[in-house]
């Protein structure tokens, strides 16, 4: 009987003494497994803290954690959950809003990423990130006024920064300012000239404007550098299309789909090409 009641003493004691470290023991876990990317064991690991002790004060860090590793998991809307109850402990986590921002893009969910991105806008008026895709988002609504005040504020800060700069020629021609967005697109190209991006938004913009030897000759470039990218082959063949050039246009038309562009969305333009 004495013998029966020192073990459950010592249950009791290690039940108690597990209460007590658990938490922390598991956090630490958790972390060790995200260092070795073992994502789908860190992820039990939080819900396991947090279900142990859901009014602990580092919960917002945890729920952060969480909603990080969900989001490298994949899983976007358990992603968006972890950071929202994140929020709703430390709501002026700008580091939070601008992770739940991104998943809100991704997800197509404009308005309420907007809402994040002025609320990060408003506690950190110089936030790059913030300011940046907040641009983008007016300029997917045409406020290019708007957009224009974020991209002057940032290169206000960063002078040489190549988003703000993309945006600015390209609020340019939309507007009418052709000529100033092309000597801006000239002067990324000069700034970026192994940039395939640059080369591909010059290429189109000197498409639209019908310079097709020009924006053929930037698209060649930028596939030098990057001979994998298949929308570049579809660029190039509507150009070669458009200059009847109907064996080149074939031509990158089959590259683009022995890069994974389906033979369906290229069908027509295949067929324009006999």
């Amino acid at each position: 009987m004495k013998y029966l009641v020192f073990i459950l003493c010592s249950i009791f004691s290690s039940v108690c003494t597990l209460q007590a470290q658990s938490y922390n023991e598991i956090v630490e876990q958790a972390m060790n497994c995200v260092k070795k990317d073992s994502l789908v064991q860190a992820e039990q690991l939080f819900r396991q803290a947090l279900k142990l002790e859901p009014n602990n004060a580092r919960n917002a860090l945890l729920f952060s954690n969480l909603g990080t590793v969900q989001k490298r998991l994949g899983k976007t809307d358990e992603a968006i959950e972890s950071y929202t109850l994140a929020l709703n402990i430390i709501p002026y986590s700008t580091t939070m809003l601008l992770n739940r921002a991104a998943l809100y893009l991704e997800k197509g969910l404009t308005q309420k990423a907007y809402l994040d991105y002025c609320n990060v806008v408003d506690l950190l008026p110089k936030n790059l990130e913030a300011r940046l895709f907040r641009a983008y988002i007016y300029m997917q609504r045409r406020e290019y006024k708007e957009a224009r005040i974020d991209y002057n504020v940032v290169l206000e800060q960063d002078v040489k920064n190549k988003t703000a700069r993309m945006g600015l020629a390209m609020l340019d021609e939309k507007e009418g300012r052709v000529q100033s967005a092309m000597d801006e697109m000239n002067r990324l190209v000069s700034d970026y000239p192994k940039d395939v991006s640059v080369l591909k938004m010059r290429a189109n913009m000197e498409w639209e404007h019908g310079q097709l030897e020009a924006a053929l000759f930037d698209l060649e470039e930028a596939l030098k550098l990057d001979s994998q990218d298949a929308s570049s082959y579809v660029m190039k063949g509507d150009i070669c299309l458009e200059l009847k050039k109907k064996s080149e246009a074939r031509e990158a038309y089959e590259k683009a789909m022995a890069l994974g562009v389906s033979r369906v969305e290229l069908a027509d333009k295949l067929k324009q090409c006999k």
